[in-house]
């Protein structure tokens, strides 16, 4: 009996935990809304402010971490699809909490093409309402923002790594 106590006592406490995690004060972007202005260090330690990439399309991806499994298959369907996204005109961003010096690996050990960016404090992150997933990962979001900087799309899943690349195209060629 104590044990089906116990347990009932840690769920409930893994739900509440769950539920002020995710409980993020800042609004979430929305299809429709604006990207919202931000400047980051990019994998060379070069400042990028989102707002002077206005006029051209973009799809930004919000990943848990550079070089792990989920992480790295992402990052390389969005390398192999490189091209695709050059024909619809489109920047390729991809921003987690590692560092610049991180990024700077990442990007060089599997041959990136795209730009990497280190939101160490995760303040992109909540600008975006980027929710976490499982408790503790940080989520996996990817944002297909047309060339006026509207958010057309929005796709959320922190399994399905491969899927924000094919979404991201279809999408893109639909706008």
């Amino acid at each position: 009996m104590k044990k089906y106590i116990i347990l009932i006592v840690i769920a409930a406490g893994i739900l509440f935990l769950n539920c002020k995690i995710n409980n993020n004060p800042m609004k979430k972007i929305e299809v429709g809304n604006k990207v919202p202005s931000f400047t980051l260090n990019d994998e060379n330690g070069n400042l990028f402010t989102v707002d002077n990439t206005m006029g051209k399309p973009m799809v930004i991806f919000f990943y848990p971490k550079d070089d792990t499994p989920g992480c790295t298959k992402e990052a390389c369907k969005f390398r192999d699809e490189f091209e695709q996204f050059k024909d619809v005109n489109t920047l390729v961003i991809g921003i987690s909490a590692d560092s610049v010096a991180s990024h700077k690996k990442f990007k060089q050990k599997y041959n990136l093409p795209f730009t990497l960016l280190a939101d160490i404090n995760n303040e992109v992150r909540q600008l975006f309402g980027v929710p976490k997933s499982m408790i503790f990962l940080p989520g996996r979001v990817t944002y297909v923002i047309d060339k006026k900087g509207v958010v057309q799309y929005i796709f959320n899943s922190q399994f399905k790594a491969e899927k924000h690349i094919e979404n991201a195209l279809k999408k893109l060629r639909e706008i």
